[in-house]
């Protein structure tokens, strides 16, 4: 029974898959998450509904992997310059400003959405949160390798928050999406020092 799901699961092609989270990602910036169907999908990408329920088993799966998919360029794991300040200024410049600008308004869109929905949080937290989250212990785990920073630093723990905190404040407080400058700075000013890492 397992193989037959399995195949049928795979009979999607990956520039198919690829297509259909581009149309997923074109609805929620246009409707939102909670006026988004499974209907309006099928509808847009000329799929069946029965398609979409058996390839992801609900709405929540499919916005969740369509996010995930969007991400651009090497996943963070890949990224490995020799040092913890290159490994996040190569994560800041996967996106261009105006990639970030897409992502910041998506992500506000779907903030409410996480909080008041249990299943999409399930789903972010499966397909988003914990796999970054495993990337980043590793990048920091590399440095600490290197002894760039030290084991038992308090701050360690708090990087992802960081970084995170940093995208999603910058348009609450300066009413402006965040851009590669600013994160780079913001990486050199903020997680960096309070990393014990060196900023040069």
């Amino acid at each position: 029974m397992t193989e037959v799901a399995t195949a049928r699961r795979s009979r999607i092609t990956p520039e198919r898959e690829a297509e259909l989270y581009g149309a997923v990602l074109e609805l929620l910036r246009e409707v939102g998450y909670d006026a988004l169907t499974m209907d309006a999908v099928a509808t847009r990408t000329r799929s069946s509904k029965a398609t979409l329920y058996r390839q992801w088993g609900g709405k929540p799966e499919l916005v969740a992997k369509a996010v995930r998919h969007s991400k651009p360029g090497p996943s963070l794991s890949e990224i490995d310059t020799g040092s913890l300040k290159g490994d996040l200024h190569a994560l800041t410049r996967r996106s261009d400003d105006c990639q970030m600008e897409q992502n910041s308004a998506l992500m506000r869109g779907l903030a409410m959405a996480v909080h008041c929905n249990p299943d999409l949080l399930k789903a972010f937290q499966e397909h988003i949160i914990e796999p970054e989250l495993v990337e980043f212990h590793r990048v920091l785990q590399r440095a600490v390798d290197r002894g760039e920073v030290r084991a038992d630093n308090p701050a360690a723990q708090f990087m992802m928050h960081m970084m995170i905190g940093a995208f999603a404040a910058r348009t609450l407080l300066d009413e402006r999406p965040p851009t590669q400058a600013f994160l780079l700075s913001y990486i050199d000013a903020v997680v960096l020092p309070a990393l014990g890492a060196h900023a040069t």
